[in-house]
C-alpha cells in the first residue's frame, strides 16, 4: 500500500486551511456588498422610496461632501472622545468590584442588592437626574456612557471569578499568596474569558448611549448628526450617521476580538 508523504499531507491541509480561510473572508465581505446592492437596485427601480431610502451611492456622495467640508470630522472626534472616556470610566471601575465581589462573600452579598436594583433601569432613563447633578456639558455624556458599560462588565466579571476552580484559590492560600497575588495572578486571568465577553457587550451598549445622549443634550457628535439631519428631512445625512455608527461598532468588535485572541491564545 502507498503512504502519502508526510510534507505533502501537511501540505495539503495547509492548502485546505487556507480555502476555508477564503472562504470566510469571502462571506464576510459578500453579505454587506449584497444588502447595498440589493438597496441600490430597489431605490433606483423604485421598489422603495428614495426620498426615505436614498441609494446608497448618494449617500456616500453625501458622505464625501460632509468630509471635505471638515463637519463630520468634528462630530466623529467629540463622539470617539465620549465613547472611549465613558468606555474606560465604566471599564475600569466595572473590573474592580467584580473582582472584589467575586473574591469576597461578604462584599458580593453587600453590593448586589443594589447592582440587581440599579441594572434593570435603562441608563437613558437616569439621564435628567445626571444632566440636574453634572450638567449638560461633556461629562454628563461621559457618566451616562460609563453607567451603561459598567453593569454588564461588573455582572460578568463576578461570574468570571466565582467560575474558577476553587483548587487554584486553595494552592494560593497554601504558598501564602497575598491580595495583590489573588487578584493580578488569579482572579483576573481566571476571570478574563468571562469578563471579555462584558467588555465586548459594554461596547456595543456604549454605541448605543452615545447616539441616544447626543439626541437629547448635545450640540455635536454622530446622534446630534442623525436627530438635526433627521427633523430638517435631510435623510441622506442620516443615513450618513447611523452608517457611520455601524461602521465604528463593527470595528471596535474587532478591535476587542483581537485583544481577546491575544490575551486568550487557548481559546
Amino acid at each position: 500500500m502507498h503512504n502519502k508523504n508526510p510534507i505533502e499531507t501537511e501540505q495539503q491541509e495547509w492548502r485546505k486551511l487556507q480555502l476555508q480561510k477564503r472562504l470566510k473572508t469571502w462571506l464576510t465581505i459578500s453579505s454587506p456588498v449584497f444588502l447595498l446592492l440589493i438597496w441600490q437596485l430597489s431605490s433606483m427601480s423604485g421598489l422603495i422610496d428614495a426620498r426615505f431610502f436614498p441609494p446608497p451611492t448618494a449617500i456616500l456622495s453625501t458622505f464625501y461632501e460632509l468630509l471635505t467640508n471638515g463637519e463630520l470630522f468634528q462630530h466623529i472626534n467629540i463622539s470617539l472622545f465620549r465613547i472611549f472616556a465613558g468606555f474606560l470610566l465604566g471599564v475600569i471601575p466595572g473590573i474592580i468590584v467584580g473582582l472584589c465581589m467575586g473574591l469576597y462573600a461578604p462584599i458580593r452579598h453587600f453590593i448586589s442588592p443594589v447592582i440587581m436594583a440599579l441594572m434593570p433601569i435603562p441608563t437613558l432613563a437616569l439621564l435628567p437626574i445626571i444632566l440636574i447633578i453634572f450638567g449638560i456639558g461633556e461629562v454628563s455624556k461621559i457618566v451616562t456612557i460609563a453607567g451603561s458599560v459598567f453593569f454588564p462588565v461588573v455582572i460578568n466579571t463576578v461570574a468570571g471569578v466565582i467560575s474558577i476552580e476553587s483548587i487554584y484559590l486553595d494552592v494560593a492560600k497554601n504558598y501564602g499568596a497575598n491580595k495583590k497575588d489573588f487578584f493580578l495572578k488569579i482572579a483576573l486571568p481566571g476571570s478574563l474569558p468571562v469578563m471579555l465577553e462584558g467588555i465586548q457587550m459594554g461596547q456595543a451598549i456604549a454605541l448605543l448611549t452615545i447616539v441616544a445622549a447626543e439626541m437629547m443634550g448635545a450640540q455635536s457628535g454622530i446622534g446630534y448628526l442623525i436627530w438635526t439631519s433627521y427633523s430638517a428631512f435631510l435623510l441622506k445625512e442620516m443615513f450618513v450617521g447611523l452608517i457611520l455608527i455601524s461602521f465604528f461598532g463593527y470595528i471596535f468588535s474587532l478591535l476587542l476580538r483581537a485583544l481577546q485572541r491575544k490575551l486568550l491564545p487557548w481559546r
